[in-house]
């Protein structure tokens, strides 16, 4: 229970200092940063599986399941997306949902820096059945109908955050998850100090092009690799 707790206020910590603020001022925490919350207090003692249960070529339907290592599920989540419907569904629906459901998961055993579901993920809603009525039509989507209403003026300190951006962002979260787990199970092979070398070699030019668009995701993964190297010093 304290390492939930600790593992909790990292990601609050995280919420604070990288939260992506969208329309309403709420602020939603990628998924990657609660999965680094997650390994850091844990280690390897709670692990992610996630399970396709739906890919009919529209729809996407991923579970993901938190497990301990000596066997039982803690916590789990499910997502869906609709193939097309967005940037990034239209060619990584899969990997997209996948983030969505370990996001989801994570949340329900409390790492979810401060929300359950985000205001993105509500929004989508309306969206991902317009999406999916298209496709079974054939045709464009309908334009929703809504009730007019007075647009309030955001507020001037909080950025507001476009569809595309979360959409990239989500897209960039699979990704870098992904490879922190690749790199993480390939130093894990490693027999000698020159085999960690070889590694960092080889994921070099990934690493820079990380370190560009998040330096804080480039140190994790270089703290992979100097604890690696530490354990044949």
């Amino acid at each position: 229970m304290s390492n939930l707790k600790q593992a909790m206020a990292e990601v609050q910590k995280l919420h604070d200092s990288h939260g992506i603020t969208q329309r309403g001022g709420k602020k939603y925490t990628q998924v990657v940063h609660r999965m680094e919350a997650m390994r850091s207090v844990f280690g390897l003692d709670l692990g992610v599986e996630t399970k396709i249960l739906v890919d009919d070529g529209q729809r996407v339907v991923v579970q993901a399941l938190i497990t301990l290592a000596q066997g039982g599920v803690v916590g789990s989540g499910m997502a869906e997306e609709i193939r097309g419907q967005g940037n990034v569904n239209k060619t990584s629906a899969l990997e997209n949902c996948e983030t969505s459901a370990i996001g989801r998961a994570l949340a329900s055993i409390g790492l979810a820096g401060g929300e359950y579901a985000s205001a993105n993920e509500i929004d989508a809603v309306p969206r991902k059945q317009e999406a999916l009525n298209s496709q079974n039509q054939g045709g464009a989507p309908a334009p929703t109908q809504s009730p007019p209403s007075v647009k309030a003026a955001p507020p001037v300190s909080q950025p507001i955050t476009t569809q595309k951006e979360l959409d990239d962002a989500d897209k960039e979260d699979s990704r870098d998850i992904d490879l922190y787990k690749d790199v993480k199970y390939k130093l894990s092979q490693c027999k000698m100090k020159s085999h960690v070398h070889e590694t960092f070699n080889k994921y070099k030019v990934v690493m820079k092009q990380v370190k560009e668009r998040s330096p804080e995701r480039a140190q994790h993964l270089m703290a992979l690799f100097q604890e690696a190297e530490a354990k044949f010093n």
